[in-house]
């Protein structure tokens, strides 16, 4: 179902999607520019795509379904950095799973977090790879367990396409427009990646970078 289609049934639905797609854009912005700094290999591989993509003229909607590479980072983002890290969800009937008897309507909580760090479904699950996702047929859209940073079947995240569009679109324009380094000479690897505690998994720290204009010679 399109967003536009979920707006219909309510202005419930709206405010969910836009609260929901807003709230995941922000932390998700800040979690990939932040491991962008932490590796500048990722960081110059990313501008220079967007870069080449947008070259000699404004990007527009088509353009940025040409960035590839910068999907790869988003989606490697909202692995290492699940939005919601635990999922409530009820039981609609009596299941059993290692032994254990989990009753009609009982509350559960799915580690969201966890899954996707699951050395035994991923290599290296702590490091920022974005190319493990290359040629891959994990989606976002919870068919694959290991990832599922917006939850699956009928109570997915209703903001997940809002919010996608939202990541790339600002994304494409920081990378494009500006160069980035970290303040009073910091040390890329002495950034603090810790994650707050709370229903989203937001950077504890603030993230502090200096913004340098990108000398672009087609527009000198």
């Amino acid at each position: 179902m399109s967003d536009c289609e979920e707006c219909t049934s309510g202005t419930g639905d709206c405010e969910d999607i836009f609260i929901a797609g807003s709230e995941t854009s922000s932390t998700t912005i800040i979690w990939a520019l932040s491991e962008m700094m932490k590796n500048p290999n990722i960081m110059a591989k990313a501008q220079s795509e967007v870069r080449q993509v947008f070259k000699g003229k404004r990007n527009d909607e088509e353009d940025l379904e040409k960035l590839t590479y910068l999907d790869l980072v988003i989606k490697e983002t909202l692995r290492l950095h699940t939005p919601f890290p635990l999922l409530p969800r009820e039981c609609r009937e009596q299941t059993d799973i290692d032994g254990y008897t989990i009753p009609l309507r009982t509350r559960v909580l799915v580690n969201a977090w966890a899954l996707a760090r699951d050395p035994e479904s991923w290599n290296d699950p702590e490091c920022f790879i974005p190319e493990r996702f290359e040629n891959s047929l994990i989606d976002y859209m919870g068919n694959f367990f290991e990832f599922i940073p917006f939850g699956a079947g009928r109570r997915a995240c209703p903001g997940m396409q809002f919010g996608l569009a939202n990541v790339r679109h600002a994304l494409a324009q920081l990378l494009h427009h500006f160069e980035w380094e970290l303040p009073y000479g910091t040390n890329p690897k002495d950034l603090d990646m810790t994650e707050s505690h709370g229903l989203s998994a937001a950077k504890q720290q603030d993230l502090y970078l200096v913004a340098i204009n990108h000398r672009n010679d087609e527009e000198l």
